[in-house]
């Protein structure tokens, strides 16, 4: 009987349509899963007449698959893939190949790796996006672990993720251990912002314009055909078009208690551990959060009076400068998102190729966008750039954006909407290109209670001092680091 050239483990949504990708694109695969129930249904169903190897055990599974054996897992993040990690060890062999395909955190594809390779196999974390659609049509693939494995799974790989336009697949092996996973948390931290400032951009065209759905899904189509062109964008003007059973639009039936499965999280927390400031991300996180407390919010809502929204400006202006703002924002998320990838790059000794991350985000993930060609070309331009908002493309994109992205933010605060994700990210873009901060102050203040020193602007980096400010105090200063 022939054998599969790769295993899949758990046929839940995702596992479904990415083993029907694979098998349209030319390959035998054999599938499990922990309810064996599954297996016959799938083969019995979507899978009928396919070549699929449907199994009933672990064992089963890998009794079925070529050398050296490939076995993907796609099951829930956390204890659920170390368990099945141990139940696989004992039976593979030195060079078999496992593969762990869902959200997991990427230390702990770091610890994996260490531990799947000490027992004389290689492991890849491979982040995956584009949901359902993207694994059956072509998802983003973001691939590391140990290097060896690649030219094994290479040709599987980049025949099932989307393509640019080109040809080019969005999909290439992104570094050692955990870069790929940590890369797929970025990419997700980096969904989050974008959902929150187009949220934030639908309810000011509520709320301040008081445009109708109809109004609002044009808008959206339209900056779908210039810079804004995405995937996100695409879909929010077709879900404020659509409208359920009573004709009536349906986003306004859905509560407003955004869920969160922790990927954005994770990336805000590795910021505040690598000391990046992740300003809109971090939002992003924050208000979903605010959003799950409907309750609190509902009972704050009566007894806090809010101002009456009051628009005496110019509509179709005002709406070129939410797409101003939507840019703007776009594009400091995106830097900061780089910014982090650049410091747990060296923390972690990873060569990541910012450029081909940027490609292969182009197609099949949720934040697919024309946009991330111009990162391409911006790191092919300059490997080494330090920040995205240095480059000239970009430096010329968020000045022209300002004003508008102004307006719409003192707009939102002159009349109570709040705009955490378009703030803050204005916000940084004024403290980014800002020469001197008002950090002097914070300095001296944390010299004056805790003698925790400064340095001079006249004198050299790296060389502190101490000052008896209020001459009760003694010489001593307190050791200088930095968490």
């Amino acid at each position: 009987m022939k054998k599969a050239d790769i295993g899949l483990i758990g046929l839940a949504v995702m596992g479904e349509n990415l083993v029907l990708n694979m098998e349209s694109k030319g390959y035998t695969v054999a599938v499990y899963n922990r309810t064996v129930s599954k297996v016959d249904s799938f083969v019995k169903g979507r899978g009928e007449g396919k070549n699929f190897i449907g199994t009933h055990s672990l064992e089963e599974l890998v009794s079925s698959l070529e050398r050296p054996r490939k076995v993907m897992m796609l099951v829930k993040a956390g204890q659920a893939v170390d368990a099945l990690i141990d139940q696989l060890i004992p039976l593979l062999e030195p060079g078999d190949i496992i593969i762990d395909g869902g959200n997991s955190h990427y230390p702990d594809t770091i610890r994996r790796t260490k531990y799947v390779t000490s027992h004389g196999l290689l492991y890849v974390g491979s982040g995956v996006s584009g949901g359902e659609e993207g694994a059956l049509l072509g998802p983003s693939l973001m691939p590391g672990g140990s290097k060896e494995a690649w030219p094994y799974i290479k040709d599987i790989f980049q025949s099932i993720a989307a393509k640019v336009d080109d040809g080019t697949p969005c999909c290439d092996w992104v570094g050692d251990d955990g870069a790929g996973h940590f890369v797929k948390m970025v990419h997700n931290g980096i969904e989050y912002g974008d959902m929150q400032i187009i949220s934030e951009a639908y309810d000011m065209m509520k709320r301040v314009l008081h445009l109708s759905h109809d109004e609002m899904s044009e808008t959206f189509a339209h900056w779908n055909k210039g810079d804004l062109d995405s995937y996100l964008i695409e879909i929010t003007a077709e879900i404020l078009a659509f409208r359920d059973e009573n004709n009536d639009p349906l986003v306004e039936k859905i509560l407003d208690a955004a869920g969160q499965k922790g990927t954005g999280k994770w990336t805000a927390v590795s910021a505040l551990d690598a000391g990046i400031p992740l300003t809109l991300i971090g939002e992003s996180v924050f208000a979903r959060c605010l959003s799950a407390q409907k309750d609190l919010r509902v009972s704050a809502s009566k007894i806090y009076d809010a101002p009456k929204v009051d628009f005496k400006g110019d509509k179709q202006q005002f709406v070129d400068d939410l797409e101003a703002a939507l840019l703007g924002s776009k594009i400091i998320s995106y830097a900061q998102g780089y910014d982090l990838m650049r410091e747990s790059a060296k923390e972690n000794n990873w060569d990541l190729n910012y450029g081909d991350i940027a490609l292969m985000w182009r197609g099949g993930c949720i934040i697919r966008s024309t946009f991330l060609g111009k990162i391409k070309e911006a790191y092919d331009k300059n490997p080494t750039l330090e920040h995205l908002m240095l480059d000239d493309f970009f430096r010329d994109k968020l000045e022209a954006a300002a004003k508008g992205w102004r307006n719409v933010v003192a707009t939102a605060v002159a009349n109570g909407i709040a705009v955490p994700a378009l703030s803050s990210a204005l916000s940084y873009f004024d403290g980014f290109r800002t020469a001197d901060s008002p950090a002097n102050m914070l300095q001296a203040q944390r010299d004056y209670f805790g003698a925790h020193t400064y340095e001079r602007k006249d004198g050299k980096r790296g060389e502190f001092h101490h000052t008896n400010w209020t001459g009760r105090g003694g010489d001593t200063a307190s050791t200088t680091y930095n968490v």
